[in-house]
């Protein structure tokens, strides 16, 4: 079985000197390699390629067959590393979090170690003495480990 170490070891040095990094790396039993890719700039089919050909010439086929994909992370996906919270930094995500919560939010901050993140949310509160609701924006931080996901959230205006 291939190691999967060494797999993102490689993937690491093919992407060196680009603003890509690693999103996730999986090695079946099959030794089906899967390498998930991402940037701040984006990752296109001709990147994707080229890492691919790199893993290929680093691979040997007669010591041990595999097949190998290289794709980008979807844009759909939950977040699995701190990059791509601080690529969304602006952008509206959704939270789900392990105590069932299902929060709508701004991300505005990551903590450096990637453990935190801050998203502010909007909700009504009914002020004393007045009438009606106010909507009232406020920051909430929550930690990774308490979030069964965080993804990207699409608005189809």
């Amino acid at each position: 079985m291939i190691d999967k170490e060494k797999v993102v070891e490689l993937v690491e040095q093919a992407i060196a000197g680009t603003d890509a990094y690693v999103v996730d790396v999986t090695v079946s039993g099959d030794n089906d390699i899967v390498v998930e890719l991402d940037a701040s700039t984006g990752v296109d089919l001709d990147f994707c390629t080229e890492v691919s050909r790199k893993l290929n010439e680093a691979l040997d086929r007669d010591v041990e067959d595999y097949s190998l994909e290289v794709g980008s992370a979807s844009l759909s996906a939950p977040f699995k590393v701190r990059q791509q919270y601080e690529k969304h930094i602006g952008d509206d995500v959704d939270v789900l979090t392990r105590d069932g919560r299902k929060l709508k939010g701004t991300l505005t901050s990551v903590s450096a170690d990637g453990a935190e993140f801050t998203i502010e949310i909007t909700r009504k509160v009914k002020e004393p003495g007045a009438k009606r609701p106010v909507m009232v924006t406020e920051p909430l931080t929550l930690a990774v480990a308490d979030c069964k996901q965080v993804t990207y959230h699409f608005d189809f205006k």
